[in-house]
């Protein structure tokens, strides 16, 4: 059975999640900075559990955790640790109250940090972020019962395999929270998923398999033969992407996400697994929900799209 998963925020649901600038807090004393981002992450958690309760209530079965959940976590000037905010305890308290929601009704969260997490890259400060980052997150998964904490494999720096064996080394600098929760994904750039599988079997980190990715950047594998390899690399329920181009598979940039999902987009192969899929639409819980009912009502097979 295929579990759908909405992207972070909302498009019509009134649910929000506060954010700041590193600008507006630097402007303030540590003690008031550290109290604007303390409310702010209390009135965060309040929302992740009403993005909790939206799901459960319209049967979407995973929620990807906003990475600045927390504001400011890991800025290199005025970055925290929970303990100096002024909330602390009730911050951890309600994000908890999150996870012990997630469980009760078997629900699922995941992480998927921003672009600028490259633990291959060759400058080791960019390096040091990304794993002060992943840090950040696997605290929070902690907090949320997040299983999943996904990043692209990096760059390519003109040496694919140099560049994934750094990324296999940095991945022993990890704490094991962190570790235990990484997922790599194949991108519409550089790694393929036929580029990622060796790395994956050889350090036990899963694929995150993006079909939209793979048709834009394709390899020797078809949608049906990736997605057999990726699932063989899960020890839990697998974690795919699905989007659809903005301008059609013909327009000129096909990596650009649609508001919603064309259902002929969605793999055939997937359609009977138990694997979690999350829905990359600009039109969010929306596009997921619409996708879930197309899906219903639907052929199993209209047409065959590129890759498949």
């Amino acid at each position: 059975m295929v579990r759908f998963g909405l992207c972070c925020t909302f498009r019509d649901a009134p649910i929000k999640f506060g954010n700041t600038t590193a600008a507006a807090v630097g402007r303030m004393t540590r003690p008031a900075g550290l109290a604007k981002v303390s409310a702010l992450c209390l009135a965060n958690a309040d929302a992740l559990l009403a993005a909790l309760r939206f799901c459960e209530d319209h049967g979407i079965g995973c929620f990807r955790v906003n990475s600045q959940i927390l504001p400011l976590k890991t800025h290199p000037l005025l970055g925290y640790a929970v303990d100096e905010l002024p909330d602390a305890d009730a911050i951890v308290r309600r994000f908890r109250a999150c996870g012990m929601f997630v469980r009760d009704h078997g629900l699922r969260t995941c992480f998927h940090p921003d672009q600028f997490v490259v633990l291959n890259s060759r400058r080791p400060e960019v390096v040091e972020a990304s794993l002060r980052e992943l840090e950040y997150q696997a605290e929070v998964a902690e907090w949320v019962g997040a299983d999943v904490i996904n990043v692209h494999g990096g760059g390519g720096f003109g040496d694919k395999t140099r560049s994934l064996d750094d990324f296999a080394r940095s991945l022993d600098r990890l704490s094991a929270p962190a570790r235990v929760r990484l997922t790599v994904e194949n991108d519409d750039k550089v790694f393929t998923p036929l580029d990622l599988l060796p790395v994956c079997r050889a350090t036990g980190v899963p694929l995150v398999y993006d079909a939209h990715h793979h048709r834009c950047l394709p390899d020797a594998l078809s949608v049906d033969e990736a997605t057999d390899e990726a699932t063989a690399t899960w020890n839990r329920e697998p974690m795919f992407h699905i989007s659809s181009p903005l301008e059609g598979w013909n327009g000129p940039r096909p990596d650009r996400h649609h508001d919603f999902i064309d259902v002929d987009d969605f793999p055939a192969a997937w359609r009977d697994r138990t694997l979690t899929v999350e829905v990359e639409a600009k039109a969010k819980e929306v596009a997921v929900l619409k996708l879930k009912k197309e899906l219903a009502s639907s052929p199993r097979s209209r047409k065959v799209r590129r890759g498949s």
